[in-house]
């Protein structure tokens, strides 16, 4: 249980600033404005789908390497071992397809839009909003993830308690 709270905690920490800037933006009333919100956070939101994609990607490849580190130690692994393996790799996985998606949305061209409901904008901005910040917090959670793997990989390949 110990582990799942150091590994989600930070996570649950970006989550509760996305909640905090979410309140503090304040309620969007007209299209005009949400279209300006969505512009501004575009641009920074294309940047971190980029860094998390890719992160996301470099993960992986480095989960089979580590998976064959293991594999051919000379130390006994136990299954959690392999476990926090997978759950690494899933979770890079969902990242990856989450900030495709993410990309995708926001590459459409919101300005050019004359047709759509004025309350759609609103919506758009609130949904690529919290798409960015749950992103951000399963990049931590990743990150969180991987520093624990390599720490219990260190210390049962290390021939000293000092880890």
């Amino acid at each position: 249980m110990k582990r799942i709270a150091t590994t989600l905690g930070p996570a649950i920490g970006i989550l509760l600033v996305g909640l905090a800037g979410h309140f503090a933006s304040g309620a969007i009333y007209s299209s005009l404005e949400a279209r300006k919100m969505i512009s501004a956070l575009s641009s920074p939101a294309l940047y971190l789908g980029s860094a998390i994609a890719s992160s996301a990607a470099t993960t992986l490849a480095l989960m089979l390497t580590l998976l064959g580190l293991v594999r051919r130690a000379n130390a006994e692994f136990d299954p959690l071992m392999y476990r926090q393996i997978y759950r690494i790799a899933a979770l890079s996985t969902v990242l990856l397809a989450g900030a495709v998606v993410m990309l995708l949305l926001m590459t459409m061209p919101i300005g050019e839009f004359e047709d759509v409901p004025a309350r759609w904008f609103p919506m758009l901005y609130k949904v690529l909003y919290w798409i960015v910040v749950i992103l951000s917090a399963g990049l931590v959670a990743m990150v969180s993830m991987l520093f624990g793997t390599v720490r219990s990989l260190i210390a049962k390949l290390t021939p000293h308690d000092d880890v």
